[in-house]
């Protein structure tokens, strides 16, 4: 079997799957029962000056027959004391000294407050701390969370404060509520981050109850924006690690967070530059033990691969992400329709025909009507094979290219120059 531990700035867990800070990581039992169906790591849920929590708090967005493709809450950090959620974290790594237990913490921005906070939780023998920069709602009015995270300067300037008295690793999570987490992220790692973690969730409401017209959640008959999250989100995050992937003035270990619910969905990550990652909804859907059939599928994957350490996995995808400038505009595949697998629903035909291109044809053979490609009037640009409810139906080939690669990059220096030379041309 494949060797799944991970090392997460010197962090060390037995395996990439950890719960991040939310409800599944509120009390000592909690976490103690997800070490033992074997989560390799837990964040806490976030520490600081206990607050009062809402009454309703969760809501969900169901899609096409599923259940929680999205979630969304306007539950806040913690609301017991700190002495107990310190004696149970003690408890809980004594218990557990070979799994991963990250304090996540979340104070007023002074630097008496991360002093004090960071020396009592380190005190009790986490791992790592957690600094949360990115919850969007309820503490972001307080100064804290998003409000924090959105502005760089404070970014660095409290994960520096955090470091002066930290002897274990410093992870920073980000907001995604910002126009670029790059920006964050860099000013995080100015501060002295070991690592990041993102994202956390996104300024949400989940819906408007249209026969009583409450929002949903409503406490007392007022709603307020909370934080979304679930599968729904996931392509958001996916983005938000490549690019800080890539960025060479990030270059510290990330903690992928965001709609990851399977093993494929950790591979993933993985692959576009997280060292491990964290999920809350799906643990939340589906109870703890679907840590179980993640885990033996990475080590199937993994087997089936030849690859000996989940590790070797990390960031092999990100070379392939780029700017769109840099891609090949003269690269080109269309779309081929197996006629012997096709059951003729039309939904390639109406979505080509009303929103796209006109390019697949209604033609009857000997055998009967069937649909065809007209290859010569394809842009590729896959909408039928999305469409299509039939696996293998419609393939993406490639077609001859139009011309040798050019990206539009390579256009505009092309252009330039042959203005440069026309201009010194005339000036002679």
């Amino acid at each position: 079997m494949a060797d799944l531990r991970i090392n997460l700035a010197g962090i060390e867990a037995p395996n990439p799957f950890w719960l991040a800070s939310a409800p599944p990581t509120n009390t000592g039992y909690q976490v103690q029962r997800a070490f033992e169906a074997g989560w390799g790591g837990a964040v806490w849920k976030t520490l600081g000056e206990p607050i009062i929590n809402t009454s309703a708090r969760f809501a969900a967005v169901h899609f096409n027959g599923q259940r929680v493709a999205g979630f969304n809450n306007i539950e806040l950090i913690t609301d017991r004391p700190l002495e107990v959620n310190l004696k149970e974290i003690y408890e809980t790594k004594k218990r557990f000294p070979n799994h991963a237990l990250i304090a996540s913490l979340m104070v007023e921005p002074k630097r008496e407050k991360w002093h004090e906070i960071v020396k009592r939780v380190e005190d009790v023998g986490v791992d790592g701390l957690e600094l949360n920069f990115g919850c969007p709602h309820g503490m972001a009015e307080r100064g804290m969370g998003a409000a924090s995270g959105q502005q760089p300067d404070l970014v660095e300037m409290q994960t520096m404060w955090a470091k002066e008295a930290a002897k274990t690793p410093v992870i920073v999570k980000l907001t995604p509520n910002i126009t670029d987490i790059t920006v964050t992220a860099r000013h995080a790692v100015l501060g002295g981050a070991d690592a990041i973690s993102m994202i956390n969730t996104i300024n949400s409401l989940a819906g408007v109850d249209i026969h009583s017209w409450q929002t949903i959640p409503h406490v007392a008959g007022k709603g307020a924006h909370g934080g979304y999250c679930g599968p729904a989100v996931k392509p958001i995050a996916l983005n938000m690690v490549a690019e800080c992937a890539r960025n060479p003035q990030v270059g510290v270990p990330i903690s992928g967070i965001g709609g990851i619910s399977t093993w494929q969905d950790a591979v993933e990550f993985m692959l576009m530059g997280a060292t491990g990652v964290q999920i809350c909804t799906a643990a939340m859907h589906h109870g703890f033990r679907i840590v179980e059939e993640m885990i033996d599928g990475l080590n199937n994957y993994l087997d089936d691969k030849g690859i000996a350490s989940v590790m070797e996995l990390v960031g092999k995808s990100v070379p392939r992400y780029s700017n769109w400038g840099d891609l090949d505009l003269n690269y080109r595949v269309v779309a081929r329709i197996n006629t012997e697998t096709c059951i003729n629903c039309n939904k390639c035909h109406i979505a080509c025909e009303d929103t796209s291109h006109q390019c697949i044809d209604m033609l009857t053979g000997d055998s009967g009507k069937y649909l065809q490609v007209r290859e010569e009037d394809c842009v590729g640009c896959n909408l039928c094979s999305i469409v299509c409810p039939v696996d293998g139906a419609i393939e993406m080939v490639e077609a001859a290219p139009a011309g040798a690669p050019m990206s539009w990059n390579d256009r505009q220096r092309t252009l330039a120059k042959l203005n440069a030379g026309a201009a010194e041309m005339e000036a002679v």
